[in-house]
């Protein structure tokens, strides 16, 4: 089955030049399209997509409203929601991750990042780009309030899957992850699935943050 694909942005121009890249991928479709954030709401509701690659300055109701409303907290067969942004570091990028959003990508990244980050994230294999993942969740960390886990949940966790979930808030690839640990990749996976299941966390994203939250990782550690 192709990965379904919704994009949500208020120029036609980067939607087309997206849909032109994504539909020339055979495991790839798009099956709608949106100008603002009520549409995409909609659109996403409806088509019941895998991915919403979500823009997030658009008139009206915002991407950021957008995606709350399809992948924050509550929300019923959540839908994983990208955010496209200009600037790695943009400020409402914190807000989108907030929301629920799986992670983001540059609106100016080569066309084989584009469709290689839409795989990634349906396939919940990696968040971000490595060489931002770090210090984009760092600055997160920083200015978001604690939560409160229950100790109880993070003693679960084996010392490998501590492990694999202090590497995986470094911005490591499962195949780095993999790597470093000498072990196969498909191995990493299961921990990793481990880890989210036993943390009851969405996807990476929530598993990241939650690594900095719990002190397992400190901001601006190697």
């Amino acid at each position: 089955m192709p990965i379904r694909v919704v994009l949500a942005d208020d120029q036609v121009l980067v939607r087309a030049g997206f849909r032109m890249i994504l539909e020339a991928q055979s495991d790839i479709e798009v099956v709608g399209e949106a100008g603002d954030g009520t549409q995409a709401v909609d659109a996403a509701r409806r088509l019941k997509p895998d991915i919403v690659l979500m823009d997030i300055r658009m008139p009206g109701m915002d991407g950021i409203e957008a995606t709350r409303r399809l992948a924050g907290p509550g929300v019923e067969s959540p839908v994983k929601v990208v955010i496209l942004t200009t600037y790695d570091l943009d400020e409402y990028v914190f807000d989108a991750l907030a929301a629920g959003a799986s992670g983001f990508l540059l609106k100016h990244v080569p066309p084989e990042e584009l469709v290689r980050g839409v795989r990634a994230a349906a396939a919940g294999d990696a968040l971000l780009a490595p060489s931002v993942t770090r210090r984009l969740i760092e600055e997160f960390a920083k200015r978001r309030a604690p939560v409160r886990w229950k100790s109880t949940d993070v003693e679960s966790l084996t010392e490998r899957e501590r492990e694999v979930l202090r590497l995986l808030a470094r911005g490591r690839s499962n195949q780095e992850i993999a790597a470093e640990l000498h072990v196969g990749e498909a191995t990493i996976k299961t921990h990793v699935a481990h880890v989210l299941d036993k943390l009851d966390l969405r996807d990476r994203v929530q598993a990241v943050i939650l690594a900095y939250e719990l002190g397992l990782v400190q901001p601006g550690q190697a």
